[in-house]
């Protein structure tokens, strides 16, 4: 029988670990997670290090564009970037572009959609550019393209959608 609502605790962060550890065993994978695993933005250095040579134009409509390459570490059974980075990344360079636009405002993710049309393969280079589709007082709309550097195929495409927090008044 599963424990209540009011039974079940929140685990401590080395406890979280530990049952993190277990599961990777139980997949087979043996070993242990690097230190930079323990910090608190170690997710957003995962998605920083898959980008490379971002630049940020402040024209009329922000926009920000970077290259994204393909490696191991991101890739799923095919050999193809996997659907997760690919979400990722989209939410990284939208969030960068949202900031861009409405300034270091207090916001957050509130919808996200991606559309995988092709794949990009192993050591292949993505070119991901964001802009700005809508920016208002409390939300701002990005969308996110990820082409193939050499062929300029389109493969994914994301719209994400970011809310700013109302400031307080007091």
């Amino acid at each position: 029988m599963a424990p209540s609502p009011e039974e079940r605790r929140r685990p401590s962060p080395a406890e979280s670990g530990e049952w993190t550890l277990r599961f990777l065993q139980a997949l087979g994978v043996d070993g242990t997670l690097p230190a930079s695993a323990e910090r608190r933005d170690a997710y957003s250095a995962l998605v920083r290090a898959l980008l490379s040579s971002a630049t940020v134009s402040s024209s009329p409509t922000p926009r920000v564009s970077c290259t994204l390459s393909v490696s191991s570490a991101a890739t799923n059974a095919y050999n193809t970037l996997h659907g997760g980075a690919v979400a990722a990344v989209a939410e990284a360079v939208g969030m960068a572009c949202a900031r861009a636009a409405a300034g270091d405002k207090e916001m957050f993710l509130g919808e996200l959609s991606t559309a995988y049309l092709s794949a990009a393969r192993l050591d292949s280079e993505v070119e991901v550019e964001g802009q700005i589709l809508r920016k208002g007082r409390s939300v701002v709309v990005t969308t996110v393209e990820f082409q193939l550097k050499d062929s300029k195929k389109l493969c994914y495409t994301s719209r994400a959608t970011f809310y700013i927090m109302p400031v307080a008044s007091l």
